[in-house]
């Protein structure tokens, strides 16, 4: 059997944290669009017999109806390919979601809060959904395979050996239980990160997000295109990058800089590939106040969409003492102390020696 694995689509998400230049948001959202279309046309290319979704296809919060209705066109392309998602935490199957309300194409499974097994003449499919916004408890400990002899597939939205209270609010489960339990491939989201290669005979994979969310998802991001054989149960699995655009940090130190045009001039004469968008983090000491709203209206440089601020001011201590100010008393009993604990360092020095 051939599959692909993706998760963590997030259709439709906001991305109101991104960036503070404009527009950023809709090109986010359009690159998710094409990104699923590859997925599609992969699959269409592949003649791929499964594909999974594990969980947040989309925002439940923001996702539209035109959304639902491309996402299911698309399925329609690809009749002879077996659909099956597992909602998430950000889409989960409630009364008013759209799992719920809309009618799907004929391909396409949905699993609900109850494990779930769809049989086939060689494979079983089980799968799991959240009905709500967070899961404690998705009833795995009772699961049992009910026939060994076929491929078995477990499709879930999981934080696996999730230890803090947060995490075990998105249906901690610990790796071991689910070793025990002895599926072929464990098809799961909700960790945006890629892992599917950091262990010896990995059955329980991660494919990350489809595409990077924000600059905490550093790096490629795409799905996972895997074989199972149906006699030995061979698995072989595969990371396809797809994202248009990866998400990078660049430090810039403006210690040397003079002026605010300096800095502007630095910032946009950044060698960024066309593929690349650049948070960039400025750092150091500044001989200038830095207001980065202000540094935004004139950057020509399309591929830095975010400024982070982390300089420190530069100080003359000297010079500000001369100054007849609350400000140059404050300056002139620092330097005080200074002096102070220096005479003292060669007093204490000189009596050791």
């Amino acid at each position: 059997m051939k599959f692909v694995h993706i998760a963590d689509i997030h259709f439709d998400s906001p991305f109101v944290n991104l960036s503070d230049r404009e527009n950023l948001g809709d090109i986010k959202r359009l690159e998710q669009r094409k990104v699923f279309k590859k997925v599609i046309e992969y699959i269409k290319e592949n003649q791929v017999d499964f594909l999974f979704i594990a969980g947040d296809l989309y925002e439940h919060q923001y996702i539209r109806k035109s959304t639902i209705e491309y996402i299911n066109e698309l399925f329609k392309e690809i009749p002879d390919t077996k659909i099956y998602i597992s909602p998430g935490n950000h889409d989960p199957y409630i009364k008013n979601s759209y799992y719920n309300q809309f009618h799907w194409n004929d391909n396409v499974h949905i699993f609900s809060s109850k494990i779930e097994k769809v049989a086939s003449e060689n494979f079983d499919i089980y799968g799991f959904g959240f009905d709500d916004f967070y899961c404690t408890d998705c009833g795995i400990q009772n699961l049992e395979i009910e026939d060994k002899t076929k491929t078995n597939i477990l499709l879930i939205h999981s934080t696996i050996d999730g230890a803090n209270l947060e995490e075990k609010q998105y249906n901690s489960i610990p790796k071991r239980v689910i070793e025990e339990k002895g599926f072929d491939y464990v098809a799961t989201g909700h960790i945006h990160k890629l892992d599917y290669h950091t262990y010896e005979n990995q059955k329980i994979v991660y494919p990350g997000s489809l595409i990077s969310l924000g600059f905490d998802e550093l790096g490629k991001h795409g799905m996972i295109v895997g074989e199972l054989e149906e006699e030995n149960k061979t698995l072989k699995t595969e990371f396809i990058p797809l994202s248009e655009n990866d998400f990078e940090e660049m430090e810039l130190d403006v210690t040397e800089f003079i002026s605010k045009d300096e800095l502007i001039e630095k910032i946009n004469d950044l060698n960024i590939p066309d593929n690349v968008l650049i948070k960039v983090i400025l750092m150091g000491k500044r001989n200038f106040e830095i207001d980065k709203y202000e540094l935004y209206k004139l950057l020509t440089n399309e591929r830095i969409i975010k400024i982070k601020d982390h300089t420190k001011i530069q100080y003359n201590l000297e010079e500000i003492a001369n100054n007849h100010t609350l400000k140059g008393l404050f300056a002139k009993e620092i330097l005080k102390e200074k002096e102070n604990a220096r005479t003292k360092g060669i007093r204490n020095y000189r009596k050791s020696s």
